[in-house]
């Protein structure tokens, strides 16, 4: 078969006139007037007829195309001869033909038809005809262009099947341009990514020599850098019909030439915020600009690609959501095992390289911060620890955030001596001062270390020796650090089971309230109140500290459960005692720090009044120092709604602390406790019975009664009684005894 070159054919000698209809005229101008190109052909294929939709699609007018054949005008690329030999195949065997086709416009645009060719039924082909020989008669051809639909239905169908199929980026870009070569054979297409840097990364380019990717890998976008980052600089496309001359291409022609690149149009690929995330552009062999077909397939193409970045970016959020701290952008909790583990399991070239440290970071008080300064300022600290953190890693190192105020770093190849340094390092870079919103905070850590493989031979075993480090490098008052020891294993162990315990004693009424007496100190034997205080009795470990168990409650978040069972058991009693009319003044009820961050606390005492019958007075709320240094909204709240509801506060331990006086005229104490430690010093320690004297000076000039705390000599109630303290409690009175039995000893005074 001949093919055409791309100047019109030379007109082929006339057929043989052939009988039309009469009302052809009339036909004709109705056969104009469709979106189709019909042609007719006479028995040798050659063109008789032609309508103003043939010159429309493919640009002949009938005058040039009659006498030629459909295949000679339209079908002139080689590639194109094994769609026109299965066409003529199926005419010969059925008589028609029906699909679709690529054709080319005179200009030599590539379009897509859909093509419908039937014989004229009194020519349809003998039976012994030769196979494949073009079959006899006339033939009526129907051309329907479907490139617009082809491009669309193409490309969006298979591109966006693969987004269903999660293909990643590159090989979703890489598709597209496979589907836009296949379509318009004459470019080579390439995407590239526009990186935060400015910098061009080549996301697919299956068609451009590789020398030609790398050239352009890492290129920094400008005004004059070749058609890909001129359009992402401008952001708008470019187009350079001759790269050879153009001087956007100066720097790089020499090296894209050789390779047969000799025109270049390329587009910006924006989101939806208008940013300028790649480039898609079109490569020809030839000087030239762009056809419509390659102005649709683009159109198609940007929106597809925008589509597919939008979407790799969504997925690049998720896994940032899913694996980092959103606040501190460090690795959180699972990806830091799956990295720490990773740089566990590693081969090492020596012993020494093997082993790795593990450091659990932990701030100290931040609880407080995030209550009386907020969570802006609790964010804000979370945030300078975490870059303090950075800046101490060494390389290999690996840093994450486990929650909250936990930080963790692995240190690979360390041994003991490196981590205890690092630990060092990092305590005296987070302790630097730290201000935000013009409030300076002075933060402090402490530090667990856990060694590998010595304490653990997994990341976990390793996290979770070094969270027992940590809490025993709380306990101590001066070296904020501690490395892990097999004794901790059992403490921790024995304080999960404690609170495990704990959790069962409380929802099943198992802890009992012990009671003792405080005394007038003019007059030892008549009674100012009684003090309640909680028991636990273990049945395998006999009777626990209450300094033990309200720990545990208070770290393991039990504390509001054991409140409302103290004060339910202690009203319970007080209401038994007014009922039976004895002489119990007022009862006294320790209240938790963490108490006073719950808003509902005062309704909470006023309704355990309600259901007991009692009245306000009938209480005593005792609260510790770091409840009135707490300066959060919450706690200042709470202080003074119970004040307002006519319950009587006191101030328990006092000097022991970091007490200010500005506190004590503000908040609305009645009370003092004066330590049992300043008690115990009365007559050996000149700075105790001086700061004692300054206590009940004070509380005088503020009407507020002291109560101390641990007397049990007769040398210590003297001294009291001598300088006017108001009340006194101790072992020299009474030891806290059961219900019964200070029933018992009220009625022996």
């Amino acid at each position: 078969m001949q093919t055409a070159s791309h100047t019109p054919p030379t007109p082929a000698p006339a057929a043989r006139d052939l009988t039309l209809p009469a009302s052809l005229p009339t036909l004709e101008r109705a056969l104009d007037l469709s979106d189709c190109a019909i042609v007719v052909t006479d028995e040798q294929r050659r063109i008789v007829y032609a309508n103003a939709g043939f010159e429309r699609l493919f640009g002949y007018a009938l005058a040039e195309a009659r006498g030629h054949r459909p295949s000679e005008l339209l079908l002139r690329k080689p590639f194109s001869w094994n769609a026109l030999a299965h066409i003529e195949d199926q005419i010969a065997r059925d008589g028609q033909f029906t699909g679709e086709a690529l054709g080319y416009h005179r200009n030599g645009d590539p379009i897509w038809v859909a093509l419908v060719v039937n014989l004229c039924p009194a020519t349809l082909p003998l039976p012994e005809r030769a196979p494949g020989a073009p079959a006899p008669g006339c033939a009526v051809v129907t051309f329907t262009d479907l490139t617009p639909t082809k491009h669309h239905e193409a490309l969006q169908g298979r591109v966006l099947e693969a987004m269903v199929r999660e293909e990643a980026l590159p090989q979703l870009m890489a598709l597209i341009c496979e589907e836009v070569e296949r379509m318009a054979p004459d470019v080579i297409a390439t995407v590239l990514r526009v990186d935060a840097e400015g910098r061009l990364r080549a996301l697919a380019a299956p068609s451009l020599p590789q020398v030609l990717c790398d050239a352009v890998e890492g290129l920094a976008i400008g005004p004059q850098v070749g058609s890909c980052g001129t359009a992402a600089y401008l952001g708008e496309p470019v187009i350079v019909t001759d790269i050879a001359t153009d001087p956007l291409w100066r720097d790089y022609h020499a090296l894209f030439m050789p390779e047969g690149i000799r025109a270049c149009w390329s587009s910006p690929i924006k989101n939806h915020e208008g940013q300028v995330v790649g480039t898609f552009a079109f490569y020809f062999r030839e000087p030239r600009g762009p056809s419509n077909l390659h102005l649709r397939l683009v159109e198609v193409c940007l929106h597809l690609c925008t589509l597919a970045m939008a979407r790799d970016l969504a997925h690049s959020r998720i896994h940032q959501l899913a694996y980092y701290d959103t606040l501190t952008q460090l690795p959180n909790r699972r990806l830091f095992n799956d990295f720490a583990q990773c740089a566990l399991s590693a081969p090492r070239p020596s012993p020494t390289q093997a082993q790795a440290a593990l450091l659990f970071i932990d701030l100290d008080r931040f609880k407080l911060v995030n209550d009386s300064q907020g969570h802006a300022a609790g964010d804000a600290l979370l945030c300078e620890t975490a870059n303090r953190l950075r800046a101490q890693l060494g390389p290999g190192d690996i840093a994450g955030r486990l929650s909250s105020d936990e930080f963790v770093l692995l240190l690979p190849g360390a041994g003991g001596e490196q981590a205890i340094a690092t630990a060092q390092r990092l305590l005296d870079s987070i302790s630097r001062p730290f201000v935000h919103q013009g409030m300076q905070h002075l933060p402090q850590a402490s530090i667990g270390i856990a060694l590998y493989p010595e304490d653990g031979s997994d990341i976990l075993t390793l996290l979770n020796h070094a969270d027992q480090a940590m809490h025993a490098a709380k306990k101590q008052p001066t070296l904020h650090w501690s490395r892990f020891r097999p004794e901790l294993s059992v403490q921790a162990q024995e304080r999960m089971a404690m609170e495990r315990d704990l959790r069962q004693a409380i929802a099943r009424q198992q802890l009992h309230l012990h009671f003792q007496p405080q005394v007038l100190g003019r007059s030892t034997h008549r009674l100012h109140g009684v003090e309640a205080l909680a028991r636990w009795n273990h049945p395998q470990w006999g009777p626990v500290s209450p300094a033990r168990f309200i720990a545990v409650a208070e770290d393991a978040g039990l504390i509001q459960a054991l409140t409302q069972w103290l004060l339910d058991a202690a009203c319970a009693q007080m209401a038994l005692w007014r009922a039976a009319r004895l002489p119990v003044p007022q009862l006294a009820i320790n209240l938790s720090a963490h108490n006073f961050h719950d808003p509902q606390l005062a309704d909470q005492v006023s309704a355990a009044l309600a259901r007991h019958g009692l009245q306000p007075r009938d209480l005593m709320l005792e609260i510790t120092e770091s409840v009135m240094m707490d300066a959060s909204a919450a706690t200042t709240a709470n202080l003074h709604a119970l004040h307002a509801r006519g319950l009587q506060l006191s101030l328990d331990d006092f000097g022991t602390g970091y007490s200010s006086l500005s506190h004590l005229h503000r908040l609305p104490f009645s009370e003092l406790k004066l330590d049992q430690s300043f008690v115990q010093d009365l007559q050996s320690s000149d700075s105790a019975t001086a700061l004692t004297r300054s206590v009940l000076s004070i509380a005088r000039s503020l009407d507020m009664k002291v109560v101390a705390e641990g007397v049990e000599t007769r040398e210590q109630c003297e001294w009291l009684q001598g300088h006017d303290c108001a009340v006194m409690q101790g072992y020299l009175f009474c030891r806290p005894m059961a219900a019964a039995q200070l029933e018992e000893w009220l009625a022996a005074q």
